[in-house]
């Protein structure tokens, strides 16, 4: 997964906006330049190295506050010189050199819409928003970064879609499946070039990337100074649920810096809500952060609007909670006929079990094992939280439950030899022992301890039988390791294991916790950055100890001619919704049952009422999960029937998956003219990755195209990183050093004086081994800190030649 730094993010922000202080925008305007704009003292070229010392530390401590809070739009700045207002030119002062890496300006935003629409655990959104490029010369263009938050916990959701509109040009996106050998790479090529009138292909590998593991950011080229951006971007996310209530957050928190400073008729903020619950339940709205009006209500749907004429942006987040479920069990199956265009023609059907509010369900006894990864990568923040997180459930336990620790990494630590009860003086003594003993050393081995851990619980047959893994890395003998558990489990019953998996970063294999998950009838969930274990690792832990009912089952499944089930075996229904989704050919009465063992352990049935989904899209609600179970049974068998399927369907559907790429079209909306950037012949480069090999194909192209294919980079989990394992990487961290004096690059881009740093310096450095690129890099950074390169840039400009 493709990520950036969130300091050099900060530090180009901070740049930005203190570049933006050279615009004047007319006597009228309050708070605007009156005179001629001073030059910033950062941009003065004698003096840029001097103070970049206390420059970078300022920018240091505000960095959080320059993360996106909201839908936001960047000028990408580069040469300085072009920053002016497009309406009224005004004198600026000569700047010299340029700023690497590059600034970010803030754009003004002129109009924001959100648009919501909510069915059953998983929600559709929908940003339309204009912005300005309101601080680059009308006879100047620059790059644009557009930058979408998505909500802590977003990954469970995916992108689904962008459009942008400029005046010289449109984006939007589509994915595509990248062909696998070279003849299919030349016979793809002639087909996008023929269906897509000879549009350029270009692989970026610098656009379309996370940071922060929720916010997806993207660049389009060259807009023109004073031009309007309208973006709409659209994606899902999952609804959180706790106590009985479905809630749903949105990053809306818009900097003061991106109100209008010439404001127009009106700045209009709106936002559009729909919730479909998939029941007949009067849906009962709680919370609100935002004056919603009600505009819809009928029989498990609701319908807000709200719309203002704003003089400033949202300044919090949108948060929205209901309730649409009975205080007891409730089941609801919905069934939906596949569309002419559907890759599979088979019939679709959804079953949803919620557990209500548990309040009078009493609960189950468990056995319970945790499994701790303390491997080096761990240090830190993901052990701590971590440990935080264990320390709180073990306090949930009750006094009959029964559980153990096992840390793992090289070796194997055990808290106590056997099962404990959940005694106070044993959850005292487990908080010491992992305060002392889960120390984050070594590398990672998890067969052994997972298949202790396996075995040391469901021996009674007297309680519910729980593994928690929690784990950063990858292992070589993960599908080994499958089809061992596999045999642990094969007779299913309420004795046999169920296995939670949390995933740490983007280098263990989801893909692989996810199967285990499946497996053992548990559930899944992941924290791709460290900052949102605090807030995943526990939800998860909590509702996985409150088990319902076990070992669910569907009558109506053993009578149909064929089912599909996704996944492929239904998970107990813990503290959170159970959806199940499929495909079947046969024919569902209008009634089923479903059936699940109680706390004493006798069999609850529960009668289901099936219905037509009408007004909830099956297959779009349901095709991340249809797409996640199946690349975790085409990675485990290695399948490649069904990789292709996972592709036709990621293709039919608009969701991202393993096996395609997501390309930015652009389109020109007016003829390039004879002095174009572009040349009249144009030499492309395309690269097909495989996993046993790299094909490289060369293309030539007419100026008279105007359409141009971005690759944009791969955002998928992928398979794991076994390499960023074995180096014990800390989770999030992605080293893109493979040549020499990478290192020395990456560290001038990011320190004290890399913003405005000398060319010929770095370029030099770039010739050196990382060893001494490194210690010529900490040698520069502390003379910095003493002012002793203040003639750096005086003699940048002789050496330049000799730098080329």
């Amino acid at each position: 997964m493709a990520v950036v730094d969130q300091q050099q993010f900060c530090r180009s922000v901070q740049a930005g906006l203190s570049i933006s202080k050279r615009i004047s925008y007319g006597k009228d305007t309050a708070g605007s330049t009156t005179t001629a704009p001073k030059a910033l003292h950062s941009m003065n070229k004698s003096s840029c190295l001097s103070t970049s010392s206390s420059s970078a530390s300022l920018s240091l401590r505000s960095t959080e506050n320059h993360l996106p809070t909201a839908p936001m739009v960047y000028a990408v700045i580069t040469d300085p010189s072009v920053v002016d207002n497009p309406e009224i030119c005004s004198y600026q002062p000569h700047v010299y050199g340029h700023c690497d890496p590059p600034a970010l300006v803030p754009l003004h935003m002129h109009g924001i819409t959100l648009e919501i629409d909510c069915y059953l655990d998983t929600a559709f959104l929908t940003v339309t928003g204009t912005w300005r490029l309101h601080c680059v010369a009308s006879s100047a263009r620059c790059d644009c970064t557009i930058a979408i938050p998505m909500a802590m916990g977003a990954h469970q959701g995916s992108v689904l879609g962008i459009e942008v509109e400029t005046p010289r040009r449109s984006y939007s996106t589509q994915y595509i499946a990248p062909p696998q050998t070279a003849a299919a790479a030349a016979d793809d090529l002639e087909v996008v070039t023929k269906t897509n009138n000879n549009k350029n292909i270009i692989n970026d590998n610098n656009n379309g990337f996370l940071m922060k593991g929720n916010t997806y950011m993207f660049k389009i080229s060259q807009v023109d100074g004073g031009s309007d951006i309208h973006v709409k971007f659209r994606w899902s996310q999952k609804l959180v649920y706790q106590n009985n209530d479905f809630s749903l957050s949105v990053p809306f928190t818009f900097p003061a810096h991106v109100v209008p400073v010439v404001k127009p008729n009106s700045i209009k903020e709106k936002v559009l809500l729909n919730v479909y619950s998939g029941t007949s339940n009067q849906i009962v709205c709680n919370i609100s952060s935002h004056p919603l009006k009600e505009t819809r209500r009928q029989a498990g749907e609701l319908g807000f609007s709200y719309e203002e004429n704003v003089q400033k942006w949202s300044s919090q987040d949108f948060y929205f909670s209901f309730s649409a479920c009975e205080d007891d069990i409730f089941a609801g199956v919905l069934l939906q006929s596949p569309s002419l265009r559907d890759y599979d023609q088979r019939e679709m059907f959804c079953f949803y079990l919620f557990p209500g509010n548990n309040k009078n369900v009493k609960p189950l006894k468990k056995e319970v094992v945790f499994l701790v990864d303390i491997s080096a990568s761990m240090q830190d923040d993901p052990l701590e939280k971590s440990k935080d997180a264990l320390i709180g459930c073990l306090s949930e336990l009750n006094q009959e439950d029964s559980f153990n620790i096992i840390a793992f990494n090289e070796d194997i630590q055990l808290f106590s030899s056997s099962l404990e009860l959940a005694t106070n003086e044993a959850i005292t003594n487990a908080t010491k022992w992992m305060n002392k003993n889960l120390v984050a050393e070594g590398g990672t081995n998890l067969l052994i301890p997972l298949k202790q851990a396996v075995d040391m619980v469901g021996k009674t047959g007297e309680s519910i039988p729980l593994t928690f893994l929690i784990t950063d890395g990858a292992v070589q003998d993960e599908k080994d390791i499958c089809n061992i558990i596999k045999d642990h489990l094969m007779d299913g019953g309420i004795n046999c294991p169920r296995i939670c998996t949390f995933g740490i970063g983007s280098y263990c294999n989801h893909y692989f916790l996810q199967m285990l998950a499946h497996m053992g009838r548990g559930c899944y969930d992941a924290a791709y950055d460290v900052e949102s274990i605090s807030d995943r690792l526990p939800r998860m832990l909590t509702n996985a100890l409150s088990p319902v009912l076990t070992n669910v089952t569907l009558d109506i499944l053993q009578n149909l001619e064929s089912t599909e089930l996704y996944p492929f075996r239904i998970p107990d229904l813990f503290g959170s919704p159970l959806v199940v989704s499929g495909r079947y050919n046969g024919n569902f009465p209008d009634i089923v049952v479903a059936r699940g063992f109680m706390a004493d352990q006798s069999t609850r049935v529960i009668d289901v009422k099936v219905r037509k989904s009408e007004g909830i899209p099956l297959d779009k609600v349901c095709a991340r999960r249809e797409i996640d179970t199946l690349t975790a049974h085409a990675w485990l068998h290695q399948n490649t029937q069904l990789e292709e399927k996972i592709a036709n369907t990621s293709l039919q559907m608009g969701v991202p998956s393993e096996y395609t790429r997501m390309i930015l079209v652009q389109s020109d909306k007016i003829k390039l003219s004879l002095d174009s950037v572009l040349p009249e012949e144009v030499h492309l480069y395309i690269m097909f990755a495989t996993n046993e090999t790299t094909i490289l194909i060369q293309k030539c192209w007419k100026s008279e195209n105007q359409k141009m294919v971005v690759h944009l980079r791969n955002i998928s989990v992928g398979f794991g990183n076994l390499k960023a394992t074995i180096d014990n990487l800390p989770p999030g961290i992605e080293v893109k050093v493979s040549e020499a004096g990478g290192v020395m690059r990456q560290l001038a881009a990011s320190s004290c004086w890399g913003m405005f740093g000398c060319r010929c310096l770095i370029q030099s450095c770039s010739r050196m081994n990382d060893q001494c690129a490194i210690a010529l890099t900490q040698l520069c950074t502390a003379l910095a800190c003493f002012q002793c390169l203040d003639c750096c840039c005086e003699i940048c400009d002789s050496c330049c030649d000799l730098c080329q």
